[in-house]
């Protein structure tokens, strides 16, 4: 009995020896900011919808303890009037994260109203900018997904 216990402590303790690795991994460091919802980058609205839309900013970073401001801008198409067909709700147009934050809302009324098809019925928000340029906007690589989001208006 002595000798089953004293083999199974052993095998335990090689366990635990070989499986700490002193080439562990380098954390992911890569620093970026990009606006989705629902993983996409394009999403529709009714046109009888009478809602808030909420559409986050998300900042992917290690820790970071400075505030990072983000610039964006939104565009409208020719089909869709403010105050008729949407409220923009964040009236500035820039966001910052504090530190321990990850994500940000863009808020946006719609408004029943019945839109034309022939028209661009869409808006689109576009992150412009940072103000520490050690962050990406969009995410990682050439195409620069996810740096902006078109919402259309339907029927």
């Amino acid at each position: 009995m002595k000798l089953r216990n004293i083999t199974l402590l052993l095998l335990l303790a090689g366990l635990v020896i070989t499986s700490c690795n002193k080439d562990e991994t380098e954390p992911y460091t890569l620093k970026f900011i990009h606006i989705m919802d629902n993983e996409s980058s394009e999403v529709t609205v009714n046109q009888n919808a009478n809602a808030i839309g909420t559409y986050n900013i998300y900042l992917s970073s290690v820790q970071f303890f400075e505030p990072i401001k983000v610039a964006y801008t939104i565009t409208a198409g020719n089909g869709l009037t403010e105050g008729v067909d949407y409220e923009v709700i964040s009236s500035a147009r820039e966001i910052t994260f504090l530190p321990g934050i990850y994500d940000m809302p863009v808020r946006i009324r719609w408004l029943a109203h019945t839109i034309d098809e022939t028209k661009n019925n869409t808006i689109t928000i576009n992150l412009v900018s940072a103000d520490n340029p050690s962050y990406t906007i969009g995410l990682p690589g050439p195409g620069q997904k996810q740096r902006s989001l078109t919402i259309t208006k339907v029927k």
